[in-house]
């Protein structure tokens, strides 16, 4: 009995397990078959971007290992959802795969948002977030945003440049990841490569530079070329000839200022010295007033007495030493009235004696 039981629960048990594998290998081709959500967002690459210079775009610069852009990627695949509703397109650029448009683009920060509008682009800063982007959208706040015009605009001919050094840049880092990832190049000879490349680069540019220039720099011909050696030379002598007549002029006028300095001087002496003799002239002549009472005071006096500027002695009373404070001009011409009233005396005694012979 007891072996009959367990034989049935095995056989039972046996029968469950062959039904479920076969219900799953009925479900499993189902499951199969069903094929996987297909992604509304559309790359963009260096290719196919000028699509977004028509039309209204949502674009999304991400990179794969950037954490902020992976929490951002179910959003933007809600907001590409209802790009229909909303009429807008959504986009997405690797800027691993695409170095030439973060360049165009000038993206800085990952992840970058921007919104184009017939050609017309802005930038948009605010969060990756649904709601928020389709709000932007809807009420149409990317009109209060300023637009990147001018240079900053990603179809201009300066982003364009920019453009061709990421996408340079990108080149180098493949290529250098390739040496030493995949070679197994040490880093430092890698870099000597490029330092190297670089060099011989713009040996290379300069002088296909120097070709250029000449191929279109037409050279002068000999007698032109002369000529033009010659005015140069006519002119730098007539500008020095110029230069010494200008030092000349200086000469001239400084040898004339300092002649009639000198001639000022001369004068303004002689003017000092003609007012010197004046002075002098006038204290040598005499006054009319006092030789004649010295005159009339000597006739008066008695025969015997001596004139009243000579001493007892025989000295003159002006023989007293004088003071130290007149000038010499004033004792040289006080000496001269001295001679002269010295000479009346002697002049009147000798009309005494003319007088007195004739009466005798």
């Amino acid at each position: 009995m007891v072996g009959g039981r367990r034989g049935t629960l095995l056989a039972a048990l046996l029968a469950v397990w062959i039904a479920a594998a076969a219900a799953e290998a009925e479900d499993g081709p189902e499951q199969a078959a069903l094929p996987e959500e297909r992604s509304l967002v559309r790359p963009m690459t260096a290719s196919n971007w000028t699509l977004v210079l028509e039309g209204e775009w949502m674009l999304k610069f991400y990179a794969p290992w950037c954490p902020s852009c992976q929490q951002t990627d179910s959003e933007w695949e809600t907001f590409a959802k209802n790009g229909e509703i909303l009429q807008i397109s959504v986009g997405k650029v690797d800027v691993i795969q695409e170095p030439g448009l973060s360049g165009r683009f000038f993206v800085t920060t990952l992840p970058a948002f921007f919104h184009a509008k017939d050609g017309i682009f802005r930038r948009y800063r605010g969060p990756g977030i649904y709601e928020d982007l389709q709000n932007y959208i809807l009420e149409k706040k990317w009109q209060s945003v300023e637009p990147l015009t001018g240079w900053k605009s990603p179809a201009s001919l300066t982003m364009s440049g920019m453009a061709g050094l990421f996408s340079i840049s990108g080149k180098i880092w493949h290529l250098h990841n390739y040496f030493t990832v995949t070679l197994g190049v040490p880093a430092w000879c890698s870099y000597v490569f490029f330092i190297i490349a670089t060099l011989i680069f713009g040996l290379f540019m300069g002088l296909v530079l120097v070709v250029i220039s000449e191929c279109f720099s037409m050279p002068l011909p000999r007698h032109l070329s002369e000529r033009s050696e010659q005015s140069l030379r006519s002119e730098e002598a007539h500008t020095a000839e110029q230069l010494q007549d200008v030092e000349e002029e200086k000469d001239d006028s400084n040898e004339e200022e300092n002649k009639d300095s000198l001639v000022d001087d001369e004068e303004e002496k002689e003017d000092l010295g003609d007012e010197d003799e004046a002075e002098e002239d006038e204290e040598d002549s005499p006054v009319p007033g006092r030789d004649e009472e010295r005159s009339e005071a000597l006739d008066q006096r008695a025969p015997g007495e001596a004139p009243e500027d000579e001493a007892p002695g025989g000295e003159t009373a002006d023989d007293t030493p004088k003071q130290p404070s007149l000038a010499g001009a004033e004792v040289a011409a006080e000496d001269t009235l001295r001679q002269r009233r010295s000479q009346h005396p002697d002049k009147g005694d000798e009309g005494d004696k003319g007088d007195e012979g004739p009466s005798a």
